[in-house]
This record gives structure tokens, C-alpha cells and sequence, in this order.
């Protein structure tokens, strides 16, 4: 009797089945939703791109170089964050035996030069003026500004706050590990500023909004996406002729924190930072810029100005 031999792929669920399935592992696991929301985007980029690489190893690894040959023009987080991702699909699709190898093997990561962009103060200090603080769009725009400076909070978690989560006397605000990206609760301080800020727009908030509706919601009580925030900061950048982001801003208050003389253990509690190898990015930028203004106000070079060079011999006597 002959044996009918059955090709692997044929036994392999088709790709969102297995994303499905990688996802509940990842929720299970307790990842945040907006990690999960991550996974979940740049998976479905991917294989919308390549349907049909799946789940044949060397179609997808010749899928993978073209996939990223197209984002050699991005910049390198731009270009990190998909292979990330990417990476651990394809990793956990290898030990639960849907791929005999992970195809981004050999796709090296790129030299991130390690330069978060922030905003320098007198920008802030526009940007401030820009939002109509007689509307509730402007108040709640300012307060979120001023937030986000004052602390470095993720654009992903001051917008899931809820008024449960302002104590304005105590100038503090919790951010619960369900918002927390990093799934750790954490609890910021804020300037008197900004709870006088926060404070008024809960003042204009309206009634009938349940406890639920997050304090930066949109005028019609639901909750504001990164990329609707990101948008109004971008309008108003253009206004002062300068690219501004929720995440400059999220830089901008590290690096202006860390000047001021806070230490990098107070800005990773800040910002959440899991470990001080993010902060210390911040502290290597805030060094250079200590060894940029030495060059300039130096007193030695102002009384011993280096204009002459160095004679071959020099005549010593004893």
C-alpha cells in the first residue's frame, strides 16, 4: 500500500491564525495593550505585504530582505522597531514548530547613533502660547503639553489617564501597570503648574463623562489616539516653523530634567525607563553638551588662548 506523504505546509495554520495565537501567548504573558497593539500592527504590515511567503522558510527570508531593503531610507528606529518585532515572532513560531528557522537570522540591526531629539526651551515656551485656552480643545492641548514635559510620560500612557489617577494636591500622578508600557505602576511628580493646568481642564470637563473617560479625551468623551495628538502637535510645530512630536517632547523633558540637575535615577523613574540604559543616552548628550560649552566660556583658553603651536626642541636649563 502506498504512503502519501503530506507536505508540512499544508498542516501549517495560515498566518493570522498563528498571529492570533502569538498574540493571546503574548496577552497571557501580561504585555501591555500597546505592546500588544505593536505586535499586532507591524505583524499585519508584513505579511499584508507578503501573504504569500508564509510559511515556506525561504520565501519568507527572501520576503524579509525585500521588506527591509525598502526601509534602508528610514531611520534606524524606524527600521529596528519592525525587525524587533519581526525577530520574535519568527523566534516563537520556531519553538512551537511552525518554522524550521528564523528568517530574520542575519538581518543585522542598525547603529542607532543615540540622539533622542528634543526641543530646546524657548520653543516650549511658543508651543505653549499656541493652544486656545478658551476652548476645551486648547486647555486640554496645553495641559497635555505641559504634562508630558514636566514628567516624560509615553504619549500611549497620559492618554489612557483617568481623573482616578491625579492626586493634584499631593503633585503626583500613578500611572497603573495596565496603562504603564513596561506593565509596572509607577508614580510621577508633577510642577504646581501643571496641576493648576490639569486641574482646569477637569473644571471644564463635562458632567455626564463617566469616571472612565480618560482626562485627555476628545471633545466628544472618547479617547484620543497617539496619532490624533501627534497631528495637533505637528500643526503647531508648523506654526513655529519646527517638527514637533508627543516623543520630542517625551526627549525634551529628560534631557531639560537631567540639565537642571536631576539625576538619571529621578529621570528613569520619570520617563519608566525599565533600566538606566536608556537614561544614560540622555546623560552622555547632556555631557557633550557640558563639554560644547567649556570650549566656549573655558577660562584657561581665555587667558592662555592655544593660537601658537608647539616648538620641535625646546632650551631647558637645569
Amino acid at each position: 500500500m502506498a504512503v502519501i506523504k503530506v507536505s508540512p505546509h499544508l498542516l501549517t495554520p495560515p498566518w493570522e491564525e498563528v498571529v492570533e495565537e502569538f498574540l493571546l501567548t503574548k496577552k497571557a504573558e501580561g504585555r501591555s495593550p500597546l505592546t500588544l497593539r505593536d505586535y499586532t500592527r507591524h505583524l499585519k504590515t508584513f505579511f499584508r505585504k507578503h501573504p504569500d511567503a508564509w510559511p515556506d522558510y525561504h520565501k519568507l527570508k527572501a520576503a524579509i530582505r525585500e521588506y527591509f531593503a525598502a526601509l534602508a531610507s528610514k531611520s534606524p528606529t524606524a527600521y529596528n522597531l519592525p525587525r524587533a518585532y519581526l525577530k520574535h515572532f519568527f523566534g516563537w513560531c520556531v519553538s512551537e514548530g511552525y518554522l524550521v528557522g528564523n528568517p530574520l537570522e542575519g538581518v543585522p540591526k542598525r547603529k542607532d547613533e543615540g540622539r533622542p531629539r528634543s526641543v530646546d526651551e524657548e520653543t516650549i515656551k511658543a508651543l505653549l502660547s499656541l493652544p486656545d485656552r478658551n476652548s476645551y480643545t486648547g486647555i486640554r492641548d496645553y495641559a497635555l503639553i505641559l504634562l508630558q514635559v514636566d514628567t516624560g510620560i509615553r504619549p500611549g500612557e497620559a492618554l489612557q489617564l483617568t481623573p482616578s489617577c491625579f492626586n493634584l494636591r499631593n503633585l503626583e500622578v500613578t500611572i497603573p501597570s495596565s496603562v504603564a508600557k513596561t506593565r509596572q505602576a509607577r508614580v510621577v511628580v508633577i510642577s504646581p503648574q501643571t496641576a493648576k493646568a490639569i486641574k482646569r481642564l477637569l473644571a471644564v470637563r463635562p458632567a455626564a463623562w463617566k469616571e472612565d473617560v480618560p482626562v485627555f479625551a476628545s471633545q466628544d468623551g472618547k479617547a484620543m489616539l497617539e496619532t490624533s495628538w501627534a497631528h495637533r502637535l505637528r500643526r503647531y510645530g508648523q506654526k513655529l516653523g519646527v517638527r514637533v512630536n508627543p516623543y520630542s517632547l517625551r526627549h525634551t523633558a529628560a534631557i531639560m530634567s537631567l540639565r537642571n540637575g536631576g539625576s538619571a535615577f529621578f529621570v528613569q523613574k520619570q520617563l519608566g525607563h525599565a533600566s538606566l540604559a536608556m537614561t544614560k543616552r540622555y546623560v552622555h548628550l547632556v555631557e557633550a553638551d557640558l563639554h560644547r560649552e567649556h570650549e566656549v566660556c573655558s577660562p584657561v583658553a581665555s587667558i592662555l588662548p592655544e593660537r601658537q603651536r608647539a616648538k620641535r626642541k625646546v632650551n631647558s636649563r637645569a
